[in-house]
This record gives C-alpha cells, sequence and structure tokens, in this order.
C-alpha cells in the first residue's frame, strides 16, 4: 500500500501516530508549565457577569413566540 509515485510520502498510520503523540507532548507541556490556571485568564474576566436578565424586547419575544 506505499504510495511509489512519491518515495518521501508518509504512510498514514506513521502520520496519525506521529500526530498523536505531537498533540500529547504540548497537552503534557502545558499541564507542566507551572502556570496555575487562574493566572493564565485575562484580568477583565474575573469582573462578575450580570447574568440573564428579562428586559423589554425579551419580553416582547415571548410574547409573540406564544403559540
Amino acid at each position: 500500500m506505499s504510495d511509489s509515485k512519491n518515495p518521501k510520502a508518509i504512510p498514514r498510520r506513521a502520520f496519525l501516530k506521529s500526530a498523536g503523540l505531537t498533540t500529547g507532548a504540548i497537552g503534557a507541556a502545558a499541564v507542566l508549565s507551572g502556570v496555575p490556571a487562574e493566572a493564565a485568564t485575562m484580568p477583565g474576566a474575573a469582573k462578575k457577569s450580570a447574568g440573564y436578565r428579562e428586559t423589554e424586547h425579551v419580553l416582547k419575544y415571548y410574547e409573540l413566540a406564544r403559540l
């Protein structure tokens, strides 16, 4: 099943194996980097959101969506 047209072609299984190993290495490097997850977040992300609010346009949508 080798490709005789291109002698430098990588077999599919070898490619998938190397891709999996690369992904695993990147994941391990991220875990072992020693940076806590909280420090890696954006400073503005710590703000608490207002959450869900039923504003006038949301109530209008609910009214129009009733069957």
